[in-house]
This record gives structure tokens, sequence and C-alpha cells, in this order.
């Protein structure tokens, strides 16, 4: 062997242990932060595009947003903001929407709670029973209940009521109690005992102690089902057909024609339905994550 051949080798081996030292290793990990960056990245400008196509072209004319779906506006006009105020009942819709929504939140979280409750207070044979009748009631889809839940509406006069319509989303009780019923299992029953021995009741302990305690699984069931209700288009759609009654999901349907729809103002009303949740997921992201680990913990 040659002393070029022993120095290549030698060279060779020195390379392979840098690459293995510490900035070996330091190397890979900014290249793999920098791949996961660039794969972020590019599926984030994938999920906006379609947002930025609807807002982009709410402030052209038909024209131009025929011609040119993706350009910028030239020159920006705000004429199909003002057709919108002026022509769709807007604040109706989104009353409407406010009030199915605010009740349809608080009859879920509340029975949901007060099932998980009884549940965990009493662990019978029946109770277990009943919460597997509960739970596999998730596995069947809402469609195929639609007809049968429709003609009973219709026997009891709900069916074009906006009060009919919070007793539908009613059902969302079960999902609720599904996540809650998790979490209230991890409380300890210690607290339940004490609360007994000071001569607390049951609807006591549920107020005071249950109810308090489970706030940040509670608080995440309730985001689920608001934004859930919000933009629910089915239920509404098949339970309402007074336009006075429409939700603010149901107006922005209403907008497409049958036979020439104006896009830009379609899509300008589709935005302005997009601000309340927009601005609701921007002041409680940060409780979503801490609610969903809460009520994944089971003891």
């Amino acid at each position: 062997m040659t002393a070029a051949s022993v120095g290549s080798i030698k060279a060779a081996v020195r390379v392979e242990a840098r690459s293995r030292g510490p900035n070996g290793r330091r190397r890979r990990r900014w290249a793999i932060k920098l791949l996961l960056s660039v794969v972020m990245l590019a599926l984030a400008a994938g999920a906006a595009l379609p947002f930025y196509y609807i807002v982009v072209n709410t402030f052209k004319t038909p024209e131009q947003s025929a011609i040119s779906p993706l350009a910028l506006p030239s020159p920006f006009t705000f004429e199909n903001y003002r057709n919108v105020v002026n022509s769709v009942p807007l604040l109706q819709s989104f009353g409407n929407s406010a009030y199915v929504t605010v009740l349809g939140v608080l009859a879920t979280v509340l029975f949901g709670s007060m099932a998980a409750y009884a549940m965990n207070m009493r662990r019978t044979r029946a109770n277990r029973f009943l919460r597997l009748v509960l739970i596999t009631a998730l596995a069947v889809p809402f469609q195929v209940t639609v007809v049968p839940l429709y003609e009973m509406m219709v026997k009891a006069g709900l069916v074009n009521s906006l009060s009919g319509l919070v007793i539908v989303y009613m059902a969302g009780a079960v999902f609720c109690f599904f996540i809650i019923d998790g979490y209230m299992s991890t409380i300890p029953k210690e607290l339940i005992e004490a609360a007994k021995i000071d001569g607390a009741g049951v609807s006591q302990i549920y107020a005071r102690i249950m109810m308090p305690l489970s706030m940040p699984v509670l608080a995440t069931v309730a985001i689920f089902q608001t934004v859930g209700i919000w933009n629910d288009f089915l239920v509404a759609n098949t339970f309402l057909s007074s336009s006075s009654k429409y939700t603010i999901v149901l107006q922005v349907y209403s907008s497409v024609g049958e036979f020439t729809t104006n896009w830009p103002s379609f899509m300008t009303l589709t935005t302005i339905s997009l601000v309340p949740m927009v601005v609701f997921f921007l002041i409680i992201q940060r409780k979503i994550i801490g609610g969903l680990a809460a009520g994944a913990v089971k003891g």
C-alpha cells in the first residue's frame, strides 16, 4: 500500500469521525429542521391558496375575476361589499346563527356533562350498558337518521323553527359526553367523598366541584360544538325553509343562482361569514390544544 493510499484512508476516517461528532450531528439536525420548514411552508401555502383566491376576488369586478382570478385587483373596488350589505339581511342571518349556536352549545355541554357526571357517580351495570349505547350512537351517521328525525319534527311542529333546530343540535351532547366522561373519571373520588361527608348533595357536588374542575375539557367541547353548529349546512338546510330564519351559512348558499351567479359577490358574502369564526379561533386557539390534552388523559 502506497503512502498516498494510506493518506487517503486516514483523511476519509477523519471526515467520517467529524461527521459523527457534535458538529456533524448539529448539521444533520439543522438539515432536518430546514427540510421540515420547507415542507410546512409548502403545506401552509397550499392551504392558504383557496382563502387568498376568495379574498382577492372580493375586490374585483366579475370581469376581472373571470380574466385573472389569482391576480391582485387593479384597481381595488369595494362595490361587492356595498352590494352585499345593501342586498343581504346580514344582521338577521348573523342573529339567527348566534341564537342557534349559543343555545345549542349551552344545551349540549350541559346535558353531556350531566350525563358524564351521573355515569361516574354510580358505576352500575345499567350505567355501563347505557354508556356503551351512547358511545355506539357516535358511529351512526347523521344522514341515516335524517328522514325519521324529520318526520318526528314535523309531527312535533318544530320544522322551520330556530328552536327546533336547537333541539336537533342537542344530539351533539353525545359527543360532549364521550369527551367529558373520560376527563371526569380522572378526578379523585376522595374529593367527592369529602364533599358528601360535609353534607353536599348530588347537585352541589356537580355544580361546585365537578364543573369547576372540568373547565378545561368543557371549554374544548364548547369550542368544537361552536364551530360545528355555526358552520353547519346540512341540518339547517333540512329543517329551515323560510328565508327570514336562514343562518349565515344558508344565506351564503342562497346567493348561488340557478343559472347565473355573481361570483365576486358570492365570495364577498363567504368572506364576511368567515370573520366571526376567524376571530373566535384567534381568541381561543391556545385553549384548544390544552383542552384536548386534558380530555385525552384517562386514569
